[in-house]
């Protein structure tokens, strides 16, 4: 008989390349993590892993059993609904994990509307990244993360994960007053190839975005300097360091002195805002009030 909590050993190995990593992330130790995945293995008569110098990979027959987890895991969280709904499940804590705009744009707001038609429910926030949120997920650190579309995040199809769109917003060019383009109604994205950039660190999701947006205009950006705080890349802009694109909403209520905010010219650059949970959650009756609240708070932004 395979036990079920080693089939969440092996996703998060599968997930994290390394057995030290997976076991950080399961709040467990190497060693743990080794022996549980020997008994899986001597569960289902196969080797599942492979070790290497650069981590660990599943054979063939780990990726049989690892397509069959994904399903076994989510029927295992809709049983927890199911059973949650049945003793009401109207009071309990749920944790979301959302990056600092989000909480601010969505976040918050579905926290005052649950406070009104879910008393019972505590929600717990971490600020989190898009890129940082969506393991944490996987790993049941946390519920639910608000999380933004990037380049090698889980797809919306992904087996471990329900994904629920939020919003999307496009990012607006931020240049210095001073700049050749300060008086232009629109910037594009081409004329400012030269130009020093200010941008975020590479794993955050908006430096993808900002980065594609680039390469599509047929420039790699020079980046001179980074932040993931937008009000340190404003500032830095402020003071003739270089130009940036930034979220719209990260720009609301900040101090905009000495820099011109503009509509990209075309296409624009676009941050995808969506809610995500371990598949078969999406059901329980303390998560679905959350990402109602999510959803509504989205709507009304």
């Amino acid at each position: 008989m395979i036990e079920a909590r080693r089939l969440h050993i092996l996703r998060a190995v599968a997930d994290h390349r390394t057995v030290t990593a997976a076991a950080a992330a399961l709040y467990l130790t190497p060693s743990a993590v080794s022996q549980q995945l020997t008994a899986l293995e001597q569960e289902t008569g196969h080797r599942l892993v492979e070790r290497g110098a650069k981590g660990v990979r599943l054979t063939p027959a780990g990726e049989i059993l690892l397509g069959h987890t994904h399903a076994v895991l989510a029927q295992l969280e809709r049983a927890e609904a199911e059973l949650a709904a049945y003793s009401s499940g109207s009071a309990g804590t749920v944790t979301v994990a959302a990056f600092a705009t989000g909480i601010g744009l969505v976040v918050a707001p579905a926290l005052a509307r649950l406070a009104v038609t879910a008393p019972g429910i505590h929600v717990r926030v971490q600020d989190a990244e898009g890129d940082a949120s969506l393991p944490m997920v996987l790993d049941r650190q946390v519920d639910i993360a608000v999380a933004v579309e990037y380049r090698g995040a889980p797809a919306a199809d992904d087996p471990r994960l329900t994904h629920v769109p939020l919003y999307a917003e496009p990012f607006d060019a931020v240049v210095p007053v001073t700049h050749r383009l300060a008086d232009a109604d629109e910037v594009p994205l081409a004329e400012l190839a030269k130009d020093p950039w200010i941008g975020q660190y590479p794993g955050n999701p908006c430096h993808d975005v900002v980065v594609l947006a680039c390469e599509n205009a047929g420039f790699e950006p020079r980046l001179e300097h980074s932040s993931d705080d937008f009000r340190a890349v404003v500032a830095l802009a402020s003071a003739d360091a270089g130009v940036a694109l930034v979220p719209r909403s990260a720009l609301i209520g900040m101090d905009l002195t000495g820099v011109v905010v503009r509509p990209v010219d075309g296409i624009a650059p676009t941050r995808r805002v969506f809610a995500a949970v371990r598949r078969g959650a999406e059901g329980h009756p303390l998560i679905r009030p959350v990402l109602d609240a999510l959803a509504r708070a989205a709507t009304v932004e």
